[in-house]
């Protein structure tokens, strides 16, 4: 069964150990039992070894998603004029592609 993600599923911030705590305690629900990253301190320090994969190999297919949603949402381009500053608006358009391109809901 797939859980479709609502609302503030997701979190803005720099790469600090209290934004990564922010966002696992809102993946929680999730069940979410693995966990692919860098090589980023605050991941060692914060994930379980065994929920914890590292590497670039698990990363590549990660970082392609963040590419696409680059491309087709001109609001996470900063130099764009599509680029809004509102959170909500953020959350509002991110939430609509994801549940269409991930999930082929109807918007």
């Amino acid at each position: 069964m797939t859980r479709r993600l609502e609302g503030h599923d997701h979190v803005f911030g720099r790469r600090k150990d209290q934004v990564l705590l922010k966002l696992k305690a809102l993946l929680e629900p999730f069940g979410i039992m693995c966990y692919y990253t860098d090589y980023w301190g605050a991941y060692t320090r914060h994930l379980d070894t065994d929920e914890h994969n590292p590497g670039k190999r698990n990363t590549q297919k990660i970082e392609r998603k963040h590419l696409t949603l680059r491309t087709r949402i001109k609001r996470l381009t900063r130099k764009t004029i599509c680029f809004s500053r509102s959170i909500q608006m953020h959350d509002i358009v991110i939430g609509l592609f994801v549940n269409r391109y991930e999930f082929g809901l109807p918007v």
